[in-house]
């Protein structure tokens, strides 16, 4: 004989409850057929039979009474053990990973709901998704495309934004057109995979020129350079938001459409843990009530068409 499913157990004691196979299907929420199938199979592999029936009553066996305070025993034994599990999950540290950026309710929110153990590696976006789905990572802050979450089994939820400027040299300060930005792309596509994708979409629904350059020279100061040499107002990086800029160059606001980077906190589409969920919830209940999404008008830019939610 085979174990025995639980589900064909709670099946089982359904039916002795109901002594009616379709109402029993119903409180279940599975057809009447497969209710009927299951049953059967039970009782092969008990080797036993639980049930008289015909078309017009259910009734227990001697056999199926004898066995359903067993059953019942079983059950409770297996809901307790799921439970002692499920402590023991919450119990474990959730492990979050980042790109750069964290919400700022993240520390004092999610205590309240989990113990949070921020990975000290700071990787790409990209490799930090691919993280979660591996299970190095139980939750990521950062950004992959749609096809990448549906490829990995991942969903995500969004947290917030960085609204993208342009710098440029000169004594220009004014704002400047999308379409008249210069957008990189680095060569270098196992850094810069995430950035790549994000600006490809961004040059499409813009028409803004594109520089392709091969010295990672998205942030830091190769993009100061990259802008002297253009001449012309260049899109920053979300890894460079923050960064000082040099004297010579300014900072001048994107205009036509306003260009944001997204961050979501990435989770795998089958998650289950408690503590993990509590932590996406945490923080996206938060950010949706402290309005960290930093979208200010009908004019705003995400890639995908604009935000998801897990």
């Amino acid at each position: 004989m085979r174990i025995t499913e639980l589900r064909q157990l709670r099946y089982f004691v359904a039916v002795a409850e109901e002594l009616n196979f379709s109402r029993a299907a119903a409180w279940l929420l599975i057809a009447g057929p497969s209710l009927s199938q299951q049953i059967k199979a039970l009782e092969r592999d008990l080797e036993v039979v639980l049930f008289d029936r015909d078309r017009r009553s259910v009734a227990l066996t001697p056999a199926g009474t004898a066995l359903l305070p067993h059953v019942h025993a079983l059950l409770e034994r297996a809901d307790d053990l799921r439970h002692r599990a499920g402590r023991l999950s919450s119990a474990q540290p959730v492990r979050v990973g980042y790109v750069h950026w964290l919400p700022r309710v993240f520390s004092a929110r999610t205590s309240a709901v989990a113990t949070v153990h921020v990975d000290a590696w700071v990787a790409p976006s990209h490799t930090q998704a691919t993280r979660v789905a591996d299970g190095s990572l139980d939750l990521a802050v950062s950004w992959a495309p749609q096809e990448d979450l549906e490829r990995l089994g991942l969903e995500a939820r969004l947290l917030g934004t960085d609204l993208l400027y342009a710098v440029s040299a000169g004594a220009a300060t004014g704002p400047v057109r999308a379409e008249d930005t210069v957008v990189l792309l680095d060569e270098d596509v196992i850094s810069w995979a995430s950035w790549n994708v994000y600006a490809q979409e961004l040059v499409r629904a813009t028409g803004a020129p594109a520089e392709r350059i091969s010295d990672n020279g998205i942030t830091g100061p190769a993009y100061f350079d990259h802008v002297r040499r253009l001449g012309r107002p260049v899109l920053n990086c979300p890894k460079g938001q923050n960064a000082a800029l040099p004297a010579d160059l300014v900072q001048r606001p994107v205009v036509s459409l306003e260009v944001h980077w997204p961050w979501f906190v990435v989770r795998r589409a089958d998650e289950q843990r408690a503590a993990v969920l509590a932590v996406v919830d945490a923080l996206g209940d938060e950010a949706d009530a402290a309005d960290e999404h930093g979208l200010t008008g009908l004019d705003a830019w995400l890639p995908g068409g604009g935000p998801r939610s897990a």
